[in-house]
């Protein structure tokens, strides 16, 4: 057994180097626009809150419209060609925002894109606004239609390069990609725009999943296909092929809950609630910080301060949010709490950590510090509760629904944020332009809009939580 030890090859921790690549390039993608609309967009194209707030909105509900066929489609082509195309698709479509500008500049009649941003006739300006929305929304969802394969593909290639047991170890390495992307974003695509402009920015790290592929070309085979896999590896990877027929006939055996019949069980609409509630506030904190701590503080996004701020709101959320696995596993543990019970205690716990986003702004007149922390805090809730929703499905389902239960969340969350991000930018453009008129809690004008919406993100949880309570009192597994 040492020997074969000593001899085994370990190819398959190769795999997860390039799926943690995967990840942190597609969270970068999706960070371009938020990073960069506030300074450098929203002046050329003369865009309101509103605008941008339609565009981050129509993306949310695509890309979750897109995560319902995106397994499917993955298993369709198979890991490589799947895996492949969605990524060359994602990084088709970040690099398409680049041709926005000249796009937009050619509909509307004029010679550049200097002689766009200076116009100001009110009706040249809406003709340019509108048509560069839609220009963006189209790029967007191409983004959104490609990124939604990463997931599927990523978790596909770990189940074939690794036995159970290494499976969560390596979903966690490779899905911390997103955090480390969340980080190096704010670091990265500032200063690229900055330097070379906006459009560069989409195509520099847009090009960067253009090289992934040439690596997942060259170094990607099924482990049984693989010059780089030995005997000895393949057999540790195989190691429980036996246990798993077994399973596989035993799920096939299973009876399935039709798609209609999902709606008429309280425990799924709880599911639905959860995620109808609170994705979209995820999204907020994501697609909206940075044009905060503009408009709030004056710190552009390129800025040394504006850099600092967002990295230390994100490395806030990465380094709390480990928690959220380790608190239900420590009440079923060490408290001999029934599992279902152990997670939903978890959720309430931290639920109560997005109250943090109702001291931002109040606390924000003393220091732009506060915000990014409170909203760091608030993020790392999320993403605990998150975990633990998602957890709760196993709990009440049958393994034969849960794909499906999961699908009918992801699309809630998805509705949710649509009506998110949509308000949040009607209100915000409202607001400014109301200034005095509009006043709540002693603020005005548009720091009043963000403490409104800081108030819905904060109690959001425990109203989600609440409902999900009373839908479902006790654990009540379905049994079908």
């Amino acid at each position: 057994m040492a020997n074969t030890k000593k001899l085994m090859t370990s190819w398959r921790w190769w795999m997860v180097v390039l799926l943690f690549i995967a990840t942190t390039v597609n969270y970068m993608d999706r960070q371009v626009l938020s990073l960069t609309w506030e300074d450098f967009i929203k002046p050329e194209f003369h865009w309101t809150d509103n605008n941008y707030g339609t565009i981050t909105a129509i993306f949310s509900i695509f890309y979750a419209i897109c995560m319902l066929f995106a397994g499917k489609f993955v298993d369709w082509m198979g890991t490589k060609k799947g895996y492949l195309i969605s990524i060359g698709v994602w990084s088709a479509g970040a690099c398409l925002h680049a041709i926005c500008g000249v796009l937009t500049a050619r509909f509307a009649g004029y010679d550049s894109t200097a002689l766009m941003a200076a116009e100001t006739a009110v009706d040249a300006i809406a003709i340019i606004s509108s048509i560069s929305v839609w220009l963006f929304i189209a790029a967007r969802c191409v983004l959104a239609l490609g990124e939604a394969g990463n997931f599927p593909a990523a978790i596909k290639t770990t189940a074939e390069y690794f036995p159970k047991k290494d499976r969560a170890f390596a979903t966690s390495i490779f899905n911390s990609g997103a955090s480390v992307g969340a980080l190096v974003a704010p670091a990265t695509i500032p200063l690229l725009a900055k330097a070379c402009g906006w459009e560069w920015a989409f195509i520099i790290i847009g090009g960067l999943g253009f090289i992934w592929m040439g690596f997942w070309a060259f170094m990607y085979d099924k482990p049984e296909n693989s010059k780089h896999v030995n005997e000895a590896e393949l057999e540790y990877i195989h190691q429980d092929d036996a246990a798993e027929e077994a399973a596989k006939a035993a799920a096939a055996a299973e009876k399935k809950i039709p798609l209609w019949k999902c709606f008429t069980y309280r425990q799924t609409w709880a599911f639905v609630i959860g995620k109808l509630f609170t994705d979209g506030v995820w999204w907020f904190f994501l697609f909206w910080a940075p044009s905060y701590f503009k408009n709030q503080f004056g710190y552009r996004a390129d800025s040394g301060m504006g850099m600092l701020l967002i990295i230390t709101l994100y490395a806030i959320v990465t380094f709390i949010s480990i928690f959220g696995g380790y608190l239900p596993k420590m009440f079923v543990e060490k408290k001999g709490m029934h599992p279902y019970n152990g997670r939903m205690l978890s959720m309430l716990i931290f639920a109560f950590f997005p109250l943090f986003a109702l001291f931002a702004q109040p606390m924000g007149q003393f220091s732009a510090w506060w915000p990014a922390i409170f909203i760091g805090l608030a993020g790392a809730g999320h993403q605990a509760w998150s975990a633990n929703l998602f957890s709760t499905i196993g709990d009440m389902f049958p393994k034969g629904a849960i794909a499906t239960i999961t699908g009918i969340g992801g699309m809630a969350g998805g509705v949710g944020s649509f009506f998110i991000q949509k308000g949040a930018g009607a209100l915000f453009t409202y607001s400014e332009k109301a200034g005095d008129a509009f006043t709540f809690l002693g603020f005005s004008g548009k720091p009043a809009g963000y403490f409104v919406m800081f108030c819905i993100c904060g109690l959001a949880y425990l109203l989600a939580w609440t409902l999900m309570k009373v839908l479902v009192p006790k654990y009540s597994p379905i049994a079908e």
